[in-house]
């Protein structure tokens, strides 16, 4: 019985080292996969669906982390081509549409306070931003969900009260990224302007509306977007006037910088003003070159004391 027994350990703990060669010539060491199996039950992480808060047209569904400040420049230029664009205006460069400045803020990981001003119609914009779930890394939360509202005043035009200078937007993001290379959202947004925009008989003073957007993944820092939208307004879609927002981009990720270069039909960036006025056509060259640039500010004395110990 001894002898069985013996055989047995033997055997066993030839099986064990023979399991632990291989594991070392695949690259994983005895301690890895005890980590491994002790990571299985670890509280699941969200996920980083996209590389920035904004891509060309959307917001996305990520958030300012707490005490982070966001600074954002976007910029769109006039137009490439057609009657206003060519060599004349170095393809659009000599003119500027539309120019936004923007401090994004991390009250908490999951909320955020936005402030921005757009050159059209000197639109000052203040935003609540609310991550209500975060798609999760062992996908018991297959997608993310963040709300936003928006509230902008135009405060130099001529309105007869200050309630007149008012607009709003309303707008549930809905993201999911499917694979490393490839994310998708849809945003269901409510638009009020309390003097319709632009000023035109018959124009309604609030709309629905679809945003839709989607990430390639090119490289571990660099991605090309897709960006869409479209008002349901009876006024805007009985009309050859107005026209569908959309963009496309290439964004890279540099450090602490995050840089988007893209050309959208649209002129304005705020997204009250891109919903509600954009009559721009890629037919009859109304398109332009914008770019974005995010530089993020961390305000955690907490995480600089810790990178002093290292």
């Amino acid at each position: 019985m001894k002898k069985h027994i013996a055989l047995l350990a033997i055997i066993a703990l030839s099986l064990n080292v023979k399991a632990q060669q291989t594991d070392t010539k695949k690259g994983i060491s005895a301690a890895d996969s005890l980590m491994n199996l002790m990571g299985v039950d670890e509280k699941p992480g969200p996920v980083a669906i996209f590389k920035s808060t904004r891509l060309v047209l959307s917001q996305t569904t990520e958030m300012i982390k707490r005490n982070n400040l966001n600074f954002q420049i976007i910029h769109r230029f006039g137009d490439i081509a057609g009657s206003n664009g060519g060599p004349q205006t170095a393809f659009g460069i000599d003119r500027v549409n539309d120019v936004f400045f923007g401090f994004e803020y991390g009250i908490s990981d999951n909320f955020n306070v936005d402030l921005g001003r757009s050159t059209i119609g000197q639109l000052v914009q203040l935003e609540l931003k609310w991550a209500v779930l975060h798609q999760t890394t062992n996908g018991s939360s297959p997608i993310a969900i963040t709300l936003l509202g928006e509230i902008g005043a135009k405060p130099y035009a001529a309105f007869p009260t200050f309630s007149s200078r008012l607009s709003h937007l309303m707008q549930a993001i809905f993201a999911r990224k499917f694979s490393p290379g490839f994310a998708l959202q849809v945003a269901p947004t409510y638009v009020r302007d309390n003097t319709p925009f632009p000023i035109l008989p018959g124009n309604e003073q609030s709309f629905f509306a679809m945003q839709a957007s989607a990430r390639i993944k090119l490289t571990n820092h660099s991605g090309v977007i897709l960006d869409y939208a479209h008002p349901f307004s009876a006024f805007r879609n009985n009309t050859d006037t107005f026209q569908d927002p959309m963009g496309f981009g290439y964004e890279v990720e540099t450090g602490g910088h995050v840089f988007t270069v893209n050309i959208t039909n649209a002129n304005s960036v705020s997204e009250m003003n891109m919903l509600s006025n954009s009559q721009q056509r890629f037919s009859k060259g109304q398109y332009r070159i914008g770019f974005t640039i995010s530089r993020m500010f961390d305000f955690n004395p907490r995480a600089k004391k810790e990178e002093k110990k290292y």
